[in-house]
Parts: structure tokens; C-alpha cells; sequence
């Protein structure tokens, strides 16, 4: 659906399938949400200290962004970008996601408290409940832009794209989170591990944007299924040697509060766990991809 209106330099068409699809549909209310959010959360005054800070960034970056894209596909610009523009909206739609799933979870656990009955903390739980639905919006675009079973054409689309994305993300989150590594070799090593996969899969992401994988002289297909099973190798190290040098011989700490060491190497435990995972599903997928050829 297109509509054709005069303009000073000539006639200008509008793409309205942008705002009328069921992905376009899904991205006016992730801006609409993401929107709502920041401005209560701004209105109360309350999202000092790091995670407030982070969960600001994310609302106002994803209702920039999807906005943005929005506004491209609507005047059909995106043609005029050096990118593939299906790889860009299908990893920034999961990255979305992931960002506003985690500000979803961050926000009320560090700034509403119990019982809930003031004006700020209603304004605080309407701005949850707003960020919640916003994830749910993102999560609806990743599932009606990801790639039929078959279909390579655009790789951030097909589940092993998708989980790059997770893969990079949850790599961030563990470096937050790092504390108390230098001078043991074992947490050194995961340290390396989580810098070593982290750049590696955030080069595949960046190249795939860019078209760039093209350039690559060796077949890549196989070349990714070669690179997750290392990653996938190396994250089984770190799985077993960061909880063994992190907490032999040291007990939980009483009290042990939010920025507790404890509790950080806690966290890096089980997001190591939730990366292993998705290298594993990762390693799966992609050598049914290249090896595995649907019958014609």
C-alpha cells in the first residue's frame, strides 16, 4: 500500500505497509511503550545510580531507534543505507528485547520497594507494567521478521543470527558483572574466554550488517560451525573453572548486599551457563544448516 503526495521537488511516495503491517504494528507500540516508560520513570526523579541510568538508556535508545526505522521504511530510505538493512532490524529488534527484558527485571527490584501505595511508586509500577508490554512488542517483531525454516537470505533472521545477538548481549551483561579476577590463571582464562567469543561474534554480527561476510575468503558456512564449536569448548572451561576458582575455600559473606562479590560471581556463573546453552543450540543449528539439505 502506497500513497503519493505533492511535494515542493515532485511527488513523494509513502510506504504505509510500514505502519500498517503486523511488524510495523508491533514497532508503533514498542515506540508508544518505551516512550511512556522513560517519561514516568522521568517524572518521578527516582533512577539515579548505575541501574537507573541503564534502564533510562535503554527506554530512550529503542524509542530512538525503532523510531527511526519506522520513519526509513515509511519513506523508503533504507534502500540508500551501506547496510543489509533485514540484518540490521532483525539483530537491533532482539537486541531490543533483550535490553528492555532486562530493564523489565532491573527497575522495580531496585527502585519499588513494599507496600506500593504512594504516587511516585504507582507512576514506578505503571512504567514496569509499560516496559514489560514493550518487551512483549519486541519479542512479537523478532518472531514475525525470523527467517522460514530454509531460508538464509538474510542470517540475523535465522535462529543461529538471533542467537549471536543473545550470545554478544549475555557477554556484556558477564562484564558488568566481572570483580576479583586478576591473580588467579583460572578466572583469567574465563575472562579471556568471554573477551575472545565476545569479539568474534561481535564481528560476525557487524560484517553480517555490513556486508562484509562476502569477502571472507573460505566457505563460511562451515567457517561459523568450526568457530561455535570452539566457543562452544571454551565456554564448557569456563563453566567448570569459574565457579571452582570463584568460591573454593571463600563462604557467602553476611551481610551481602547488591554489589556483593558473592553475588556477582553468582551471576557470571549462570549467565556463562545461559551462553553455553545457546553456543550449544548455536553449533546445531548451524551444522543442520550446512550439512543437512532439505529434500527438494
Amino acid at each position: 500500500a502506497y500513497q503519493v503526495v505533492e511535494a515542493p521537488g515532485g511527488e513523494r511516495r509513502f510506504n504505509l505497509r510500514a505502519l500498517t503491517s503486523w511488524v510495523g504494528i508491533a514497532r508503533l507500540f514498542a515506540v508508544v511503550l518505551s516512550c511512556l516508560a522513560f517519561s514516568l520513570v522521568a517524572s518521578t526523579g527516582h533512577f539515579e545510580g548505575p541501574y537507573g541510568t541503564w534502564c533510562m538508556f535503554t527506554w530512550c535508545f529503542c524509542f530512538a531507534v525503532t523510531l527511526l526505522v519506522l520513519l526509513l521504511e515509511l519513506l523508503e530510505l533504507q534502500s540508500l543505507l551501506p547496510l543489509s538493512w533485514d540484518d540490521f532490524t532483525s539483530a537491533f529488534s532482539m537486541l531490543a528485547a533483550l535490553m528492555v527484558f532486562t530493564s523489565s527485571v532491573l527497575f522495580p527490584a531496585t527502585f519499588i520497594s513494599s507496600p506500593c501505595s504512594s504516587n511516585l511508586c504507582a507512576r514506578q509500577a505503571v512504567a514496569t507494567t509499560a516496559s514489560c508490554l514493550c518487551f512483549l512488542a519486541y519479542a512479537l517483531e523478532v518472531g514475525l521478521t525470523r527467517a522460514k525454516p530454509g531460508d538464509i537470505s538474510s542470517f540475523l533472521s535465522t535462529v543461529p543470527g538471533l542467537l549471536k545477538v543473545f550470545e554478544a548481549y549475555v557477554a556484556c551483561l558477564i562484564f558488568s558483572l566481572l570483580d576479583e579476577y586478576n591473580g588467579v590463571p583460572g578466572l583469567m582464562w574465563c575472562v579471556a574466554v568471554y573477551a575472545i567469543c565476545f569479539i568474534f561474534t561481535l564481528l560476525i554480527i557487524i560484517f553480517t550488517i555490513g556486508r562484509c561476510l562476502t569477502y571472507i575468503p573460505c566457505p563460511l558456512e562451515k567457517m561459523l560451525v568450526g568457530y561455535n564449536f570452539l566457543a562452544l569448548l571454551m565456554y564448557l572451561t569456563a563453566t567448570v573453572l569459574w565457579p571452582l576458582y570463584s568460591f573454593r575455600g571463600r563462604s557467602r559473606p553476611n551481610p551481602c548486599g547488591r554489589d556483593c562479590w558473592w553475588n556477582k560471581h553468582l551471576g557470571v556463573t549462570f549467565l556463562t551457563i545461559f551462553n553455553l546453552i545457546a553456543y550449544l543450540v548455536d553449533l546445531v543449528y548451524s551444522t543442520r544448516m550446512v550439512f543437512v539439505r532439505a529434500p527438494p
